[in-house]
């Protein structure tokens, strides 16, 4: 049976914790930037610009009772 020196034993050992560590933060900062990413999507800034677009039909326009005509002369 092979032994391993405890010097290699203590190389893996830090090795395998480094890798687990850096795993862990970077999925801690993945998850961070989802949480960011919900919050701003949930709350936008205030003072938006909202855009409404709807189409007015005229209302129906009856003919004039009298006619009038105005005539202007120069002094």
């Amino acid at each position: 049976m092979l032994q391993v020196p405890p010097r290699q034993r203590r190389r893996r050992r830090r090795l395998l914790s480094r890798r687990l560590l850096v795993a862990l933060a970077l999925i801690a900062v993945f998850v961070l930037g989802i949480a960011v990413g919900q919050a701003l999507d949930d709350h936008p800034s205030p003072g938006g610009t909202i855009t409404s677009v709807r189409t007015l039909s005229p209302l129906p326009q009856q003919p004039p009772t009298r006619t009038v005509t105005v005539t202007v002369t120069q002094r």
